[in-house]
């Protein structure tokens, strides 16, 4: 009798193990798909979010418990601009004009990218590149005004492309500065960005301006041409005023690179 009774012990107890195994393992696969789940969620969220801020930046975010703190930086800004473009837009489907401003986003940022530029604003149909923002970088003027010259080559290859499909071709301005500005993560609760202040910005958008004046299509200053090296052409143009400075500015056109 004994041995019977624990042998039903035994079984009990073995029904009760294989009952809280079977019940785990049920548990366990919930957990799995919530966890797989959760992480197809962040990863979506951080592919989104870089669209919106650098990539760095990011990287930056999740790796430290505090903020990207803003700091003053000597960077040199790139600015871009579409010529022409808001006319354009008056004469085309709505369709259109997002995918035709797509794509040239698209083109651009992967040359920025490419040469240590980050698109920092998408302004309209402008691009605002900084180099040397995220962290120091001795090269930002070689990259920008190199960013610059296959921007070029970019925006004939993507014409091409529009004019295959029937639309207009396009064509840009680009102005390019160095200066210190205040840099980081900037905003409130609600709405946060990597962003910059100070004055190049100011100057690079008016140089890139100058470019209709000029008719060229790249444009860079003194600050700019006398941390080159001797690989770029420069045609220097006559010095011209622009809003907010009581001096003329003198801008160099970027020709192209010599050869070797």
């Amino acid at each position: 009798m004994g041995l019977v009774y624990f042998i039903l012990i035994g079984l009990v107890l073995a029904t009760v193990c294989t009952l809280l195994i079977l019940r785990l393992k049920k548990h366990n696969k919930k957990l799995v798909k919530l966890l797989e789940h959760t992480n197809e969620k962040l990863e979506r969220l951080q592919i989104h979010f870089g669209r919106f801020t650098p990539e760095e930046v990011i990287e930056h975010l999740t790796d430290s418990d505090s903020a990207y703190q803003p700091t003053m930086r000597s960077v040199t800004v790139l600015f871009a601009d579409l010529k022409g473009f808001t006319r354009m837009c008056d004469e085309m489907e709505p369709s259109d004009v997002v995918g035709i401003l797509n794509g040239y986003f698209r083109c651009m940022s992967q040359v920025l990218s490419k040469n240590h530029g980050q698109v920092t604003e998408l302004i309209g149909d402008g691009i605002l590149s900084l180099f040397g923002a995220l962290r120091n970088n001795p090269w930002q003027v070689q990259d920008a005004v190199m960013a610059a010259l296959e921007m070029r080559e970019a925006l004939e290859e993507y014409n091409k492309e529009l004019k295959d499909r029937g639309f207009p071709e396009l064509s840009f301005g680009i102005g390019i500065h160095k200066g210190r500005v205040l840099a980081g993560v900037m905003g409130n609760y609600e709405l946060s960005k990597f962003g910059v202040v100070g004055d190049p910005i100011n100057v690079a958008a008016r140089v890139e301006a100058l470019t209709r004046e000029h008719n060229t299509d790249i444009l860079i200053t003194d600050d700019i041409k006398n941390d080159l090296d001797d690989r770029f052409i420069l045609k220097k143009m006559p010095p011209l005023l622009v809003k907010g400075k009581s001096e003329p500015i003198t801008t160099y056109t970027v020709e192209g690179l010599k050869k070797k």
